[in-house]
């Protein structure tokens, strides 16, 4: 019975919510962007948008270790991918500003597309060896210019299972090249509330918990470094899963 009301509340609320919140999210961005301070504007909007969007669903959040994290410095965040909903945990919830790394695709999406393009979010194309250069250039500006961070799965897609996956190097080659730390994230919950499989379907309540790990600092330059960084950032997110998804699962499109 708690299912079919919650099904109804959201087509009813959270729905229309959602989709209103994020067009009028879009268009700020957009114009912030345009005419004011995008650091501000690039990032604000949207933290608040997923806020909005997390509490709508009536979905409850836990962080933890926001201690970890100094002032003023750079990082990059590396996470388990879950689901839909990590986005709106990370984005509402993590209390830095950063870009994403995001598959370039997402440049299709109505409003959301617009919003990504303006407030210079870093698209993730691999369809040429120039494409995928410039994506790392872009990091390494924003990275090299500023207080601000990047976010990056480098699972490179979300899980069918839960479980985690392989990680990429490309994340932990940018941070070996610039010398920054490492913060990995674990995400709980959201494969439960939306995973991919489900994808414009109904969302299932369930807690959503984000865990903010120490950060893992260079300890050299050089390959060495990148997969000594990768491993340690790897079991830091896995240490934190819930039993239920504790355990290497290959993620067939990765």
């Amino acid at each position: 019975m708690l299912k079919i009301l919650y099904c109804i509340y959201q087509v009813i609320i959270a729905l229309p919510v959602t989709i209103l919140m994020t067009i009028w999210t879009a268009l700020l961005v957009g114009v912030g962007c345009t005419i004011g301070d995008g650091h501000y504007w690039g990032y604000y909007p949207g933290r608040w948008w997923a806020r909005v969007i997390t509490r709508v669903f009536l979905l409850p959040v836990k962080v933890e270790g926001h201690e970890h994290l100094e002032p003023n410095q750079s990082y990059v965040f590396v996470a388990n991918h879950q689901g839909a909903f990590d986005i709106f945990l990370i984005y509402g919830f993590l209390g830095r500003n950063f870009k994403w790394m995001m598959k370039y695709q997402i440049n299709k999406i109505p409003f959301v597309g617009y919003a990504c393009r303006k407030s210079h979010q870093i698209m993730v194309d691999k369809r040429g060896v120039g494409k995928v250069r410039q994506t790392y250039e872009d990091a390494r500006h924003i990275l090299e210019t500023g207080n601000c961070s990047v976010v990056v799965f480098p699972e490179g897609a979300r899980s069918f299972t839960g479980h985690m996956g392989t990680f990429k190097k490309g994340a932990f080659a940018l941070a070996d090249e610039l010398q920054l730390p490492v913060v990995p994230l674990t995400i709980n919950g959201s494969f439960n509330v939306m995973p991919r499989m489900k994808d414009w379907h109904f969302a299932t309540w369930h807690p959503l918990s984000l865990t903010i790990h120490q950060p893992v600092y260079p300890i050299g330059q050089g390959s060495q470094n990148i997969q000594a960084t990768m491993n340690q950032a790897y079991d830091s997110v896995m240490s934190a899963l819930v039993p239920e998804y504790q355990g290497f699962v290959e993620n067939p499109d990765q």
